[in-house]
């Protein structure tokens, strides 16, 4: 793949977190009776950091927790070359029942793994609501999915890629587009 262009460095991902949370504190009237749920692997940093600047604006915790979604995809036939798929560690230490549930993903594209996520967190609870926060919207959905909260719309051909790449999971923060 070759890069295109570096869309959000350190400084713009930090704006965009902090507006999110902003937009879920207002929306919410508050952190109360909020958990943040980070779709893994990249969903889990932007909870984490979400979680410091709610701490940070409202002085409260809200609790998070860290979604699995590998047994809910629509494609598990395509995960793995054994045909096996591997699971990751689903962790969610709080009851979600009469919550509300802001799910956490990195890139929002077709939708199905946003579907797979709400499977997932239905199986752990009934919460009130569920809410959707995405560090980048692409577009091309083939689900009618959208996301309550957006740090970046990014319209993308279908021959692009958008990567994003966290301290916490690759050493830097950085959103880049590369050509196929």
């Amino acid at each position: 793949m070759k890069k295109k262009t570096e869309i959000l460095d350190q400084a713009a991902i930090n704006r965009a977190i902090t507006r999110i949370a902003h937009e879920i504190l207002e929306k919410n009237k508050g952190g109360e009776e909020l958990v943040l749920i980070g779709i893994k692997t990249r969903g889990v940093p932007i909870s984490q950091r979400l979680q410091e600047k709610i701490r940070q604006i409202e002085d409260i915790t809200v609790p998070t927790g860290e979604l699995d979604i590998t047994l809910y995809r629509d494609d598990l036939d395509k995960v793995t070359e054994d045909q096996e798929p591997k699971l990751n560690a689903t962790d969610i230490s709080v009851d979600l029942s009469g919550k509300r549930v802001i799910l956490l993903d990195d890139v929002l594209y077709t939708g199905r793994t946003v579907r797979a996520a709400m499977d997932a967190v239905m199986d752990n609870g009934r919460p009130s609501q569920i809410q959707l926060a995405v560090l980048v919207d692409r577009g091309h959905r083939e689900l009618p999915i959208r996301a309550d909260y957006v740090g970046k719309n990014i319209p993308t051909s279908e021959k692009e890629v958008i990567t994003v790449e966290f301290m916490e999971t690759d050493d830097r923060d950085l959103v880049t587009i590369y050509e196929k």
